[in-house]
């Protein structure tokens, strides 16, 4: 016998019985962010490495450390860690930022060559909601708002918001000075990882995890006291907005984002019920991304959910994924019942298009089907017997209140079928 092929390390099967939370997630998304006004789009999950260098920044571990990238004759290609300078590079490359303003959303998976742990796969999925082409502080607003809709929606409680602003990138540069220096005052207090940001990016030692740094981290100085007023303000206007529509935040001012683009508005989403893969949604402000990426300068907001993450939390909190049960389960044993069966199902299925219908497994004996009928949730089953193939009908056997078993035409059927009231 052959060997069985693994899967590869750290890329999962969403198998049968995960799939519905992920189809409810995405099912209510869909609805949601269409009646706030975007706009699906599907991008390629190849993207040419240069994308990520000058989005991501060169000097991030994700670029460094983390991207699946190869040679194809001699284009250096990447597959997507992350979909906001796809999202970017799509819109500048088709022409949608001519004058225009989109609001567009995509969803999919991202691949990080990292560590695979609970909560943290080498291919991932995410949600990312993007609005390119708006400066207002609204535009912060909706978007966080939209984010505590989506949760509503979904029945999950067990989510905090915090926030922050990063103000632009000229104070973040004054801000960096003064980190390097007081960081680089306790250089023997820091671990390796934060020796090298010390010299890379000193903002990401603040998002430090190593319970040894947060003293240290804790008496770093902030970056409010370097913010530049017009951010302040904007700032401001977010944090007035939020408050106006109910939605409740906490300020963090050791909160930054880890990929260069941002700036002004940062935020996310935790929670406690995933152990330490807290965050669930993360986003901000990012105005000189399509700039950097070649277009005019651009204001540009967005967000992305962790798919895997979601779904892991809507099972923690218990919330059902309400997959709609079978409106009818079709029973039939022997060949002559199956072979009617089988013609009966194809021609309900074309006469009633939405008509959820299951079958029996032709394997399993009269009542082994009429048990899974039941078992399914359905609300009535189909009976072909021998009596039934004789006289061309069907018995129609309500399971879900006391009425009687009734032998029916197909015609008598199908009308039956039809007044049903639609699942769930």
């Amino acid at each position: 016998m052959s060997e069985l092929i693994q899967p590869v390390k750290g890329m999962n099967d969403v198998l049968a019985d995960q799939s519905p939370w992920w189809d409810r997630l995405e099912s209510v998304a869909t609805e949601l962010f269409a009646g706030y006004g975007y706009q699906r789009v599907r991008l390629p999950v190849l993207e040419r490495t240069e994308l990520f260098k000058r989005s991501i920044g060169e000097l991030t571990d994700i670029v460094q450390k983390e991207m699946f990238t190869f040679d194809d004759h001699g284009d250096l290609l990447t597959l997507r860690p992350e979909a906001t300078a796809g999202v970017v590079r799509a819109a500048l490359s088709n022409g949608l930022l001519h004058n225009q303003q989109q609001k567009l959303w995509c969803a999919g998976p991202m691949f990080r060559r990292e560590k695979p742990q609970k909560g943290r796969y080498r291919q991932f999925h995410q949600m990312s909601v993007e609005s390119l082409g708006f400066a207002e502080p609204e535009i912060d607003a909706e978007l966080i708002a939209l984010s505590a809709r989506l949760w509503s929606m979904l029945g999950i409680k067990s989510v905090k918001l915090e926030l922050n602003t990063i103000g632009t990138p000229e104070a973040r540069q004054a801000y960096k000075s003064v980190l390097v220096d007081y960081f680089g005052k306790h250089r023997e207090l820091l671990d390796e990882d934060s020796l090298r940001r010390l010299e890379r990016n000193p903002l990401r030692i603040l998002d430090s995890k190593n319970p040894e740094l947060a003293e240290l981290i804790k008496a770093a100085p902030l970056l409010s006291a370097y913010l530049d007023a017009e951010s302040q303000a904007h700032f401001d206007r977010v944090k007035t907005l939020l408050d106006d529509v109910g939605v409740a935040f906490t300020l963090n001012p050791r909160l930054v984002r880890g990929l260069d683009y941002y700036s002004r508005t940062v935020f996310e989403w935790l929670t406690d019920r995933l152990g330490s893969q807290g965050a669930v949604c993360s986003g901000g402000r990012y105005d000189g991304l399509v700039e950097q990426l070649g277009g005019r300068p651009t204001p540009a907001v967005g967000w992305a959910l962790g798919i895997e993450r979601i779904v892991e939390l809507m099972q923690a909190e218990g919330i059902a994924a309400q997959e709609a049960p079978p409106d009818a389960y079709l029973v039939a044993a022997g060949d002559a019942e199956r072979r009617f069966g089988f013609k009966l199902a194809e021609e309900l299925r074309s006469r009633l298009p939405a008509l959820k219908l299951s079958l029996g497994g032709p394997a399993a004996g009269f009542k082994a089907q009429l048990r899974k009928a039941d078992k399914s949730g359905a609300r009535v089953a189909l009976i072909v017997g021998e009596t039934e193939v004789g006289a061309g009908k069907v018995s129609f056997k309500p399971l879900r209140d006391d009425s009687p078993q009734e032998l029916l035409t197909v015609e008598e059927c199908v009308a039956r079928l039809r007044r049903m009231p639609a699942s769930a």
